[in-house]
């Protein structure tokens, strides 16, 4: 994937109708934002236009209303929220069309430096199946295309691919710029040693980034549900843990792959184990890789932490994707709360996937500490997988 592609600075936007796709997909309780990272994170692009005299129209999705009008599912929060943020007044325009009456009016009526939302992009049906006609319709809009929304980059929506083809321009904003810079950058060209920790429930998830990593970095590091699998392949006794026992065979492929290649694999030593999975069980330690029946393992255990922040420790760049245990019960944060404080304790590049990992280090209170966080989990995953996003290939390069 070619990735010099050109961002706002490169263009002129005065006096420019621009439409930005943001990701203002936020979780909401009782209309309330719950978090704001994602505001937070489109705000210096915003800004940008705003002090360059663009005219900007921010478009973005919302969960998932399945193309009807669903009034949970709002983007008026969002602009309230922004607007005092920005210390401007962000108009939204309500159409459950989404480029109707109050949107045409709205844009209309803009001076430079001003900034309307539409709705819920989602409302419309047509919007992830790249439709055409409401591709169109957006593009009608505005001259300029800004995609700043790295967490859909993965998908070829109207708002994400669709509309950019019918303006003359196309470019990144500054969050996206951040995303390829860093997490292409961990990629193409780390500075070594290289070590990627991978975590997260499932094999099946991970395989085609399993399979692109091992031939990229020195130390592949392996937690979280996944690791069962990988164990159970090598003959151990896994208990009643997580097991996929379609991807064994896979499992001893990827082992004998980081062997050939001269990759250190590393896998857990000792686990932490419940007799079920909920907060409350009894945590257990094992003496060794093997799980007792009756119980599954729900964390890495202590002398597995100690390995694997030492080989954190040695590296200069570490991508991380997936908690190494169910952090989200206290008994099992002990191993995803080791491995981020070695991350934040480290001089590497340390790069956060977004999703469980970069919630789990927030949480954890060491988001400032990490060189960059990944506002997307299911993009930054396709990116780690060597995979091309179309939302970044539509783009114009520089």
């Amino acid at each position: 994937m070619k990735l010099n592609k050109k961002t706002i600075e490169d263009i002129s936007v005065k006096g420019k109708k621009v439409l930005v796709r943001c990701d203002f997909n936020v979780p909401l309780k009782d209309g309330k934002i719950t978090d704001e990272n994602r505001l937070v994170g489109a705000l210096p692009t915003i800004k940008y236009l705003m002090e360059n005299g663009a005219r900007v129209i921010l478009c973005s999705h919302l969960g998932k209303p399945k193309g009807e009008a669903k009034p949970e599912l709002t983007l008026a929060p969002v602009a309230k929220r922004l607007s005092e943020m920005l210390e401007t007044e962000v108009v939204f325009a309500d159409d459950a069309n989404v480029v109707g009456e109050n949107a045409k009016k709205a844009v209309e009526a803009m001076k430079d430096g001003e900034v309307v939302l539409l709705q819920n992009t989602r409302y419309r049906k047509e919007e992830t199946k790249n439709g055409e006609e409401f591709s169109k319709e957006l593009a009608s809009l505005a001259e300029i295309f800004v995609n700043d929304a790295f967490g859909t980059a993965h998908r070829a929506h109207c708002s994400t691919v669709g509309a950019g083809e019918f303006l003359e321009e196309r470019v990144c904003g500054y969050l996206i710029q951040k995303e390829i810079k860093f997490l292409s950058g961990a990629i193409e060209s780390p500075k070594k040693p290289f070590a990627a920790i991978l975590g997260g429930a499932k094999v099946s998830d991970k395989i085609s980034v399993i399979n692109n990593l091992l031939d990229k970095v020195d130390t592949l590091i392996i937690g979280g549900g996944m690791a069962y699998t990988f164990l159970k392949a090598q003959g151990y006794e896994i208990g009643t843990s997580l097991l996929e026992a379609e991807k064994v065979d896979y499992s001893l492929e990827m082992i004998k792959k980081a062997e050939d290649k001269g990759v250190k694999l590393l896998l857990p030593v000792d686990h932490v184990c419940g007799a079920e999975f909920n907060a409350e069980t009894e945590p257990v330690i094992t003496e060794d890789q093997n799980i007792p029946e009756g119980f599954m393992g729900l964390d890495i255990g202590p002398k597995t932490s100690k390995l694997y922040e030492d080989a954190v420790r040695e590296a200069k760049t570490v991508v991380w994707n997936g908690p190494m245990g169910v952090f989200e019960f206290k008994n099992f944060a002990k191993g995803t709360m080791a491995v981020a404080e070695a991350l934040a304790g480290s001089d590497a590049d340390t790069i956060i996937g977004g999703g469980d990992s970069a919630a789990a280090v927030n949480i954890l209170g060491f988001g400032d500490k990490m060189t960059h966080i990944s506002t997307g989990g299911g993009a930054s995953l396709e990116l780690l997988e060597g995979k091309e996003l179309p939302g970044i290939v539509a783009l114009d390069d520089k």
